[in-house]
């Protein structure tokens, strides 16, 4: 006998499946709810941030902070609107979210909600109408306390069942629809479909490679000329010191060539550790990001107030991306810009990613071509990441770095 064997009925499988089948449409329903309240809002808030950021186009420099209060609040409406429609409609796999991209898209929402809004109405209408025509006919034919003059004909109640109900299915499977349309709205602007990924991927791997050899080809000539031109100038100096002291004759003569050779083999070591600190800085591989940007900031040439809002350290390739570009930029500014004073902010962007922000209040006019932006450009872009210059005539100068932390 097969004991252990476990026999389900057909019936139960159906009602199993009836019973999912209604809790995926209820909550298909609330997310239509929620969505067509959500697209009110965003419609209101793409208005009020077309308002505020041509004010800030008008204030200049002086409109950057408005700018950012913009920027933040669209990516935070965006991964509202993301969470919404994973939880009611399906998983959704997002790029890298944009502030333009995040505000067309919440300013289109505003017609996906009315549709929302309309179906729902529909469906409740149908329902109102069914349950008062069913209610009066039940209250006529069962219990006969209607007077005759409002008595309604059964015959009417069943010629009026046949299209009430496929308004009623019609309404039904909108809502769903409207759900499945909501989710490749999102796709279709923020995310990505099935069959563009692997092309798009490829096409991101490649162009990745590319930047990878790129910047470590940088990195080579970078390290090759501060060699050439500081430690091997400063060792050829100390070894002509040494071959003097050697042929000097004069005993206070030695002692003064190799004192110098002294000092010229302390600069070299000094030198050389600074070569092996712009490689890779101890305090990076050590202590951490935080550590390491400190470090940077006290030895600048000019004041850098430093903002630091990461919780947990970040891989190790991320946090050296996103060192060398704080390091680049404070470095570029202070020898281009002459700053009063360089801001420096590292925070936690939406959908997972690692902003860094590099603002001084120079006079603007960077080049994002030009080597020194397009070095660092290519090395963030190696792990996935965006940097983006903004460097108007009179400034100010904001250098944006972002990179996904996993």
């Amino acid at each position: 006998m097969p004991g252990n064997d476990v026999v389900h009925s057909p019936d139960l499988a159906d009602r199993i499946a009836v019973s999912s089948l209604l809790r995926q449409w209820f909550g298909a329903l609330v997310g239509v709810l929620l969505g067509s309240l959500t697209a009110i809002a965003a419609l209101l808030f793409s208005v009020a941030a077309v308002l505020a950021l041509t004010l800030a186009r008008i204030l200049g420099r002086w409109g950057t902070p408005l700018r950012r209060a913009v920027d933040e609040s669209t990516l935070a409406l965006s991964e509202l609107e993301i969470r919404r429609i994973t939880r009611f409609h399906g998983t959704v796999h997002t790029d890298a979210a944009t502030p333009r991209r995040c505000r067309w898209y919440l300013g289109m929402r505003w017609s996906l909600g009315l549709l929302g809004i309309g179906v729902v109405l529909l469906l409740m209408l149908c329902l109102v109408v069914a349950g008062s025509m069913i209610s009066a006919w039940i209250l006529n034919g069962s219990w006969g306390l209607i007077e005759n003059s409002d008595r309604v004909d059964g015959g009417l109640v069943a010629v009026a069942a046949v299209p009430g109900i496929l308004l009623i299915f019609v309404a039904a499977v909108g809502v769903a629809g409207v759900g499945s349309l909501d989710r490749w709205f999102v796709i279709q602007v923020l995310g990505r479909q099935s069959d563009r990924l692997l092309h798009q991927r490829v096409a991101e791997l490649t162009s990745s490679r590319d930047h990878v050899v790129d910047a470590i080809d940088d990195e080579r000539r970078r390290i090759e000329r501060d060699l050439h031109d500081g430690v091997q100038q400063q060792l050829i100096a100390l070894g002509m010191l040494i071959g003097r002291a050697r042929r000097a004759d004069e005993p206070d003569k030695v002692h003064e060539l190799l004192a110098q050779a002294q000092a010229t083999s302390q600069g070299a070591i000094s030198e050389l550790r600074e070569v092996a600190n712009r490689v890779y800085p101890i305090a990076l591989d050590k202590d951490g990001l935080r550590a390491a940007v400190e470090t940077m900031a006290e030895r600048a040439s000019v004041p850098v107030r430093l903002t630091y809002e990461l919780t947990e350290r970040l891989r190790p390739a991320v946090e050296a991306v996103l060192y060398f570009v704080i390091s680049e930029a404070v470095t570029n500014a202070a020898k281009h810009a002459f700053p009063k004073l360089l801001e420096v902010n590292v925070t936690h962007q939406k959908f997972d990613r690692a902003l860094a922000t590099i603002t001084d209040d120079g006079p603007g006019g960077a080049d994002p071509s030009g080597t020194g932006l397009s070095g660092l450009a290519r090395r963030v872009a190696a792990v996935d990441g965006t940097l983006t210059v903004h460097s108007p005539d009179g400034g100010p100068t904001v250098v944006m770095a972002s990179v996904p932390c996993g």
